[in-house]
């Protein structure tokens, strides 16, 4: 079915079993209930997971030398269907969240894949990856491995242990950092996989965990002025390929791409359902009205807070020199700030998960 680009069970109604069974050495092919069925069979015995690392294995025999980099990204497939679904993932090509599973590929350095896992239900990338970790571990055998994510993974206590379990690290930095004077950016221009590449790059040593952890952080200059951070444990490999190594990582959105219009990745075999599991924690849906009214009590302090600065930096010292005599004067700032305050802990106090 693949090979012909018969994307659903369904369309085997479109094909004539006789002559659709002599491709398969068969009298006739398996109708579509029949073929669910079998899957089904086979779904029970966990043959799916058998037979991924077995596959992964000959590639990893056969395709040696692309596994020195390794790119780990999830893959959301959004559910269409009529049964409520409790758990919701963002799906960024339409830019909304929705009903939605997540399956984390592990894809070589070429873009072909090696392996993948299904995430459990509103697991974000960082506590997927120990999982994924130890199935690349057993697949690769001992060699160290550089692992290139996105920043749905971002955790230096993350990057801690992985570096301990002998993988490096290889991502973009999250959240703010100083900028650098573009001064200081050096053009870098080198042929790697065959094609020119020219960049221009800052590269400087950076810490983490309270200076415990040191990495190694490179950042492209882009046009606009724009700025790059990517953070990794590479401290053998040129400033120009690890910028390109973290760039390249777009090869894996290519090959989703190709799998959802040529294999229709995201389509559902059958409609069957299972249980949740009754144990699992999930968030609490009455708690995110709770951190909305927690943001919005905390907007409204940082901004009677710049208020009261503005008027403390103001304040003329010949008419109130001492700060009890301020406050007094500024008696309505004072109670307004201590509303929000004391509001903010009695909502942290609510139950987060259920």
């Amino acid at each position: 079915m693949a090979l012909l680009r018969i994307k659903r069970p369904e369309h085997l109604k479109e094909k004539d079993p006789a002559a659709f069974g002599r491709l398969l050495g068969l009298d006739r092919a398996p109708e579509v209930k029949t073929l669910r069925r079998r899957l089904t069979r086979l779904a029970a015995q966990h043959c799916a997971e058998q037979l991924g690392a077995e596959l992964a294995r000959v590639r990893v025999d056969q395709r040696g030398h692309l596994m020195g980099f390794l790119y780990v990204d999830g893959h959301v497939r959004a559910y269409h269907g009529q049964h409520p679904i409790s758990t919701n993932a963002y799906v960024a090509r339409r830019h909304l969240a929705m009903p939605a599973s997540t399956d984390y590929w592990v894809n070589d350095s070429s873009g072909d894949p090696l392996l993948v896992i299904t995430g459990e239900v509103d697991a974000a990338l960082t506590k997927a990856m120990p999982r994924l970790l130890r199935e690349v571990r057993d697949v690769v055998g001992e060699r160290r491995v550089t692992i290139v994510f996105d920043r749905g993974g971002w955790s230096p206590q993350l990057f801690a242990a992985m570096i301990k379990d002998g993988f490096d690290v290889l991502t973009y930095r999250k959240g703010w950092c100083r900028r650098i004077n573009e001064r200081r950016f050096i053009r870098r221009r080198a042929k790697l996989d065959g094609r020119w590449v020219d960049y221009l790059l800052h590269d400087e040593p950076v810490r983490f965990l309270k200076g415990g952890l040191r990495l190694r952080q490179v950042t492209r200059l882009c046009d606009g002025g724009h700025q790059t951070n990517v953070i990794t444990s590479r401290w053998d490999l040129r400033d120009i390929e690890v910028a390109y190594r973290m760039f390249e990582r777009w090869r894996q959105e290519n090959f989703f791409k190709y799998m959802r219009e040529e294999f229709l990745l995201d389509a559902l075999v059958d409609y069957q359902i299972e249980p949740e599991d009754p144990t699992r924690s999930i968030p609490n849906p009455e708690r995110r009205a709770l951190d909305k009214e927690i943001r919005a009590a905390r907007a409204d302090l940082a901004k009677l807070e710049r208020e009261f600065g503005a008027a403390a930096a103001n304040n003329a010292e010949q008419r109130r020199p001492t700060m009890r005599g301020f406050k007094i004067a500024h008696s309505r700032l004072g109670r307004s700030c201590a509303k929000p305050r004391a509001r903010e802990p009695t909502l942290r106090e609510a139950p987060q998960r259920s």
